[in-house]
């Protein structure tokens, strides 16, 4: 066979690593310094509200803040009776306490009134912050504390604040500590993995360090990389979660053909002629899985959309940097650890003790078991297979998609204990609407007007009226008084609606609230009746305006309707590219469309499984979680491309071993049989791995990443031991040498071989991965023969 290696950018990076070992780790090491400290020296550029606009909701942000007149940051302290009736005097003085506590904070704009629940047990004293909805998580800060010395001044009350900006930090708190959790569960179960793979304490540290250190290096170059595409607070956990998964998963099929090659060269060859065979042939397939990886993670940029570009930005660099780490550092570690191997071995044979020969164990009963039904019986085995499949993803046909809002965050947050107090006593606040107008300067009697009727008209709508049957609407009031003056909350029903007009009177808002929740049929239909209805019969009539809709509610269903504008783009791509990187890697058209129809197999599967658990409540109890009666919207299309470019791994490892035999002469029929069940359990253990970092994150607080990791763990599953154990072998089996078309170099290499039988090993000893054929000219096997091979410190 003609030599691969003198051409193969890999080889020659592990060959020099080979030979110069300590320069390639310190040269590693300082690249993890380097990229760290600078990323630390350039610091992190997050995400403005700007970066978050989409729709209308977006136009109407940006009418709005053009204005000055855009929805604030808005935090609510709410003071109530630690038992009993609420103390009038003490309930007074608190309240001017905290006024006065706020009011002398920079980072507050106004406090307004104080308001009354309806049963009088609770008082409110909204607090609008300075700055933008993004700032809100820093500027809370000295709000909270102030009102905990208030708390603490007034015992005889219970003092709490809650509000948009302070469940913001909660979450971020809480996401940094359930991070750490996952960490927690993946290290040791990883550790355990890789111990029972490899049967080695050391040979399970090269893959965690090589995984630590790439996440590491990436986090640099992720705050880099922020001021570029602004990070969303997400880039963060996708580096840690997508980097321990391919980091060992990476090293692990590197290591395992490294010690193939050892156990079949049987102490004949050094330390740097087995990395170099192993580069040959595990490396290649690391470089094309990472490059797959890459390739369909920039899909997600097609969604045009801040989240998704930092969950790409983030995923494409940590694969990036685990697969320069798995060719570049791996090789030196590896002929270090060999080395110390052989002296020990020769030390060994100097005292006159036996040494014994290493050898790599086959699959083992299991996994002949489990790849008979497809040996035996190929056409059964897909037809059932392919049912099963098809019936798990039934479900996903009833997928309703959800912006997650507040109400679906963790009740263990304080301020979301507070949220549910506020709404208990105030429900009109659960969600607010904010009507943006903008005309010419003259309309501006005319614009106030018409938003005065179409509050009147609200009134009249079941989804905006209250108990009472009036609109729920603020006061603007409540805004410029200076007094602490108490106003009930029914006494709210009667004053006119919040109306803010801009210094040049251009630009006019309205807002309205309803008590529904935030991701509830209501909520979005009273959204419809305020911009199909209300809007277009009142202010809509007026010449030269323009009008939009904004709120919690209105970002999330345009969020959707964003995504759902963008799917088809993003998985027509996405298609695209596995397909053209399948045929790159193996030649083949066949196996392109193939990859394509069992990617789309196992991510609609683990769809349907995701809808069967998370949109219903039967699950509820059992994974923690309150349901949406629905999919967070970002899931699925992170599911397609994350699922299709780590389906590649498996795709790439299991077929490149199938390759390898067919071009060696094996006919297909045994080279498939032969490659499944040589790369069984690498494929196995590094299924584990992912699934054990992805299954973490089901027991973390916040849903969307809940969903997240469910799915994925569950696709992981699906694809390690349905698609791959049992779809694929028989697809092969079935297609026979069909599989190869248009590829010629098999056809050739089966014509000129005669059938082998299987070796005396088992499946696996039928044929060497790499073969002889496989190893490039002008290797470390020849030169060591020839005793010319130098060695380097």
């Amino acid at each position: 066979m003609r030599s691969v290696g003198k051409r193969s950018a890999t080889v020659r990076v592990a060959r020099w690593s080979a030979l110069h070992p300590r320069r390639a780790i310190i040269g590693w090491l300082a690249f993890v310094a380097l990229c760290l400290g600078g990323g630390i020296a350039a610091g992190m550029n997050s995400a403005t509200s700007e970066d978050f606009r989409v729709g209308e909701a977006g136009r109407a942000e940006a009418l709005a803040t053009e204005g000055g007149v855009q929805l604030r940051p808005t935090e609510q302290i709410l003071i109530r009776a630690a038992s009993g009736p609420l103390d009038e005097a003490a309930a007074d003085a608190a309240v001017k306490d905290v006024t006065t506590r706020m009011k002398a904070l920079p980072e507050v704009a106004s406090v307004a009134e104080p308001v009354r629940s309806a049963d009088g047990r609770v008082l409110r004293v909204p607090v609008e912050l300075n700055g933008s909805e993004q700032d809100g998580k820093k500027n809370v800060v000295p709000l909270r504390a102030q009102t905990e010395e208030a708390a603490q001044a007034h015992p005889e009350l219970t003092i709490e604040e809650t509000g948009d900006a302070s469940v913001s930090k909660g979450v971020n708190d809480q996401r940094g500590k359930d991070l750490a959790f996952s960490e927690a569960i993946t290290l040791p179960v990883t550790l355990i993995t890789l111990a029972v793979v490899f049967g080695s304490v050391v040979m399970v540290g090269v893959p965690l360090l090589l995984a630590i250190t790439s996440i590491m290096a990436t986090m640099g170059l992720a705050m880099v990389a922020s001021h570029l595409l602004p990070d969303t607070g997400v880039g963060m956990s996708m580096i840690l979660l997508i980097g321990m998964a391919v980091g060992v998963d990476y090293t692990l099929f590197y290591l395992k053909r490294e010690r193939e090659e050892r156990a079949r060269a049987g102490g004949r060859l050094t330390s740097e002629a087995l990395v170099e065979a192993a580069a040959a042939t595990a490396g290649r397939a690391i470089v094309v899985s990472g490059l797959a990886v890459i390739v369909s993670t920039t899909a997600l940029f097609l969604a045009r959309d801040v989240i998704f570009d930092s969950l790409a930005t983030g995923t494409i660099l940590v694969v990036a940097v685990a697969v320069v780490s798995s060719v570049t550092v791996l090789p030196a570690l590896l002929v270090k650890l060999g080395r110390r191997t052989e002296r020990r071995a020769a030390r060994r044979l100097a005292r006159g003790k036996s040494v014994c020969a290493y050898g790599e164990k086959g699959p083992g009963r299991a996994w002949h078991a489990l790849l008979t039904p497809a040996r035996k019986h190929p056409a059964l085995t897909l037809g059932l297979s392919v049912l099963v499949m098809l019936g798990l993803a039934l479900p996903a046909l009833n997928m309703n998609l959800k912006n997650p809002a507040r109400d679906s965050f963790s009740r263990e947050i304080a301020a979301m204990k507070g949220y549910d107090r506020l709404l208990a006593a105030f429900p009109e606040l659960r969600v607010r609407h904010l009507v943006v107008v903008r005309a010419r300067a003259s309309q501006s009697g005319e614009v106030r007007q018409a938003l005065r009727e179409l509050a009147r008209e609200a009134q009249a709508d079941p989804l905006f009226a209250d108990r009472a049957g009036a609109p729920v609407a603020r006061s603007s009031e409540e805004q410029r008084s200076g007094a602490p003056v108490v106003r009930s909350s029914e006494d709210r029903r009667t004053t006119p609606p919040l109306l803010r007009s801009s210094e040049d009177r251009r630009t006019t808002t309205l807002e309205l609230n309803t008590r529904h929740a935030t991701y509830s049929q209501e909520a979005e239909a009273s959204l419809d009746h305020l911009r199909d209805r209300h809007l277009p019969a009142t202010v809509g009539k007026l010449p030269g305006v323009e009008t939009a809709v904004t709120g919690e509610v209105a970002r999330g269903v345009d969020y959707v309707e964003h995504q759902n504008e963008k799917l088809p783009l993003v998985l027509g791509f996405l298609l695209l590219m596995t397909f053209a990187m399948t045929v790159y890697a193996f030649r083949s058209v066949v196996l392109g469309l193939l990859g394509v129809g069992l990617n789309l197999l196992s991510a609609a599967s683990a769809l349907g499984l995701l809808v069967l658990v998370f949109q219903g409540r039967w699950a509820e109890d059992l994974l923690s979680f309150v349901s949406l009666d629905g999919i967070s919207s970002r899931v699925p299309l992170f599911l397609f491309v994350i699922l299709f470019g780590l389906s590649m791994d498996y795709q790439v490892f299991v077929v490149s071993r199938i390759r390898e035999a067919a071009l060696n002469g094996v006919p297909t029929r045994q080279a498939v049989l032969d490659g499944i069940a040589s790369s069984a359990k690498v494929v196995t253990s590094a299924a584990l791995v992912m699934v054990t970092v992805f299954a973490s994150f089901v027991m973390l607080h916040i849903l969307e990443m809940k969903q997240m990791g469910f799915v994925l763990a569950a696709a992981v599953l699906l694809d390690a031991f349905v698609i791959r154990v049992m779809i694929l072998p028989a697809a092969l089996l079935l297609l026979g040498r069909a599989t190869w078309w248009p590829s010629r170099a098999i056809r050739r290499a089966q014509g000129r071989s005669a059938p082998r039988s299987e070796g005396p090993d088992g499946p696996d000893g039928g044929f060497a991965a790499g073969g002889e054929g496989g190893r490039p000219e002008g290797s470390f096997e020849q030169r060591s023969k020839q005793g010319s091979l130098p060695h380097s410190g």
